[in-house]
């Protein structure tokens, strides 16, 4: 079966409170996907954002970020006592610590309501099996030490809470309250979470989580497992990730993100991947696992190189990560984001488990030579997207090329039998005609954005990153109706080259 999917991150859905959320208007959303054949809805990183706002250096793999609780759900559920008003409703950016502060006054007025109420947390079933899950305690804990100490990275504090996970010493009433406020709102995030999972799958859509490789130095993942990562003494990293100089930087991305101790993880049978894609699998019907190459080899830069230019590729065991992974975890679903510059091998190890590669076409279509074509295979166990969250959108790319380059780019479409329609259709059209099992288009491609669409910018942090937001529904309907991007598919083809 061919399937079309959309790739929307829950921030940039349309809400009440300045930032997408898992409520009333995300299941709209959904019911949306269904009316038009849409049956995967990828997304990214649903984790506590940390630096920049980045998805990809968060608090924890397991938790999930407070800001995106529905209060309304909320209000509906009765743990508030009158429903919030509307905040940044129609604002087309999203402010993420402006919403997070406010968020955080009804939670935290939420959390003593069902404190206060001695039987509360005995009678809910679901609380007692939730906080029985050993990261959320850990997690719990690692954010009220991140209180105390104003945000400060763990590695700064004290020696005793830097240690904290290995002796686990009674905590200070203050800081027990703290930690339990923390598990209250990870219950309700995963709570909402679910919820929304069910409509998906009730509705026939398969949602797409994504998982970066590595996890934020900053996190209660190297917090509470430091023998994990490669670190020295004071809980710094003494090797960092990143990739060396590529198509987005000429001095390369030096990431920062703690490298692993492979070494280790082996003999802890890889525990840890274990957990982690273990808890996504639960979450999620399909995992992206972001920078899969570094299953096979790994950037590794000493941590006191201001670049990633200095670094050097080393082997992972990428074969019998995925052998336990597959062994552990009955059933899970692994997609491999494998771009940019990749040696054959890591080709190999996805196709040894017949993992779903990614093409772009942003990147396949090459306007060089006397006539544009596609560079890369077109194939059916693959996905098919115009671009991803790090990439110009489809229009900003077309309108970027120079005006030989725009007409070979219609000439090419014309040799495929595709010349109705604006560029955008006749370009959305191609990738619909592609052998491809899944095809996926962001939302700002189905909605014809150009540069205010751009959701990130691969090596720079801060605004605008992560920020672009859908300020209402209409637009997104109009969009999604337009195209009917499930009835779009048409039988595939050979496809011409020249």
């Amino acid at each position: 079966m061919k399937e079309s999917g959309i790739l929307m991150p829950v921030s940039a859905l349309p809400s009440r409170t300045g930032i997408g959320e898992l409520g009333a208007q995300t299941r709209e959303f959904l019911k949306l996907l269904r009316e038009n054949k849409v049956t995967i809805w990828q997304i990214l990183p649903l984790n506590p954002v940390g630096y920049g706002n980045s998805p990809y250096q968060p608090y924890s793999s397991f938790a999930g970020d407070p800001v995106y609780i529905s209060l309304d759900d909320m209000y509906e559920e009765g743990l508030l006592l009158e429903r919030p008003p509307a905040l940044r409703q129609n604002a087309k950016t999203v402010d993420y610590e402006g919403v997070r502060s406010w968020k955080e006054e009804y939670l935290r007025s939420a959390f003593l309501k069902f404190s206060s109420n001695a039987d509360a947390e005995q009678k809910d079933t679901g609380y007692q099996e939730f906080e029985k899950q050993k990261w959320v305690h850990n997690y719990g804990v690692f954010q009220a030490f991140r209180k105390k100490n104003g945000g400060l990275c763990w590695n700064e504090w004290t020696e005793e809470e830097r240690n904290w996970p290995e002796n686990q010493y009674p905590l200070s009433d203050e800081l027990e309250e703290e930690a339990r406020y923390q598990i209250f709102v990870q219950y309700l995030f995963h709570h909402q979470w679910m919820k929304i999972k069910r409509t998906a799958n009730d509705l026939g859509i398969r949602i797409m989580g994504d998982v970066p490789f590595y996890v934020g130095l900053d996190s209660a993942d190297v917090w509470a497992g430091k023998d994990n990562f490669l670190l020295d003494t004071d809980g710094r990293p003494v090797f960092i990730a990143g990739v060396p100089p590529d198509y987005f930087s000429k001095t390369g991305q030096r990431w920062g993100n703690p490298i692993y101790d492979w070494e280790k993880l082996q003999k802890d049978d890889y525990k840890f991947w274990v957990e982690r894609i273990g808890c996504s699998s639960q979450m999620f019907d399909l995992v992206r696992i972001d920078h899969f190459r570094a299953f096979d080899t790994f950037w590794k830069i000493p941590a006191s190189c201001p670049t990633a230019i200095e670094g050097e590729w080393v082997e992972a065991p990428g074969y019998e990560v995925m052998d336990t992974l597959y062994e552990k975890i009955p059933g899970i679903q692994l997609v491999a984001e494998d771009l940019g510059l990749l040696r054959p091998e890591v080709l190999t190890l996805r196709d040894h488990y017949h993992l779903k590669g990614m093409k772009i076409l942003v990147f396949s279509i090459d306007t060089d030579g006397k006539y544009a074509y596609d560079r890369e295979e077109d194939r059916e166990n693959m996905i098919f997207y115009t671009g991803t969250h790090d990439n110009d959108t489809l229009r900003q790319w077309y309108e970027g090329l120079t005006c030989p380059g725009r007409r070979k780019v219609r000439r090419f479409l014309a040799r495929q039998g595709i010349r109705q329609g604006s560029v955008q259709d006749r370009l959305l059209a191609y990738i619909w005609k592609s052998c491809a099992e899944y095809v996926i288009v962001p939302m700002a491609d189905i909605l014809g954005l150009g540069k205010e669409g751009h959701l990130n910018t691969p090596g720079t942090v801060g605004s605008p990153n992560w920020e672009w937001r859908m300020p209402d529904m209409a637009r997104l309907k109009s969009g999604l109706s337009k195209y009917r991007v499930g009835l779009s598919r048409k039988a595939c083809k050979e496809p011409k080259r020249r």
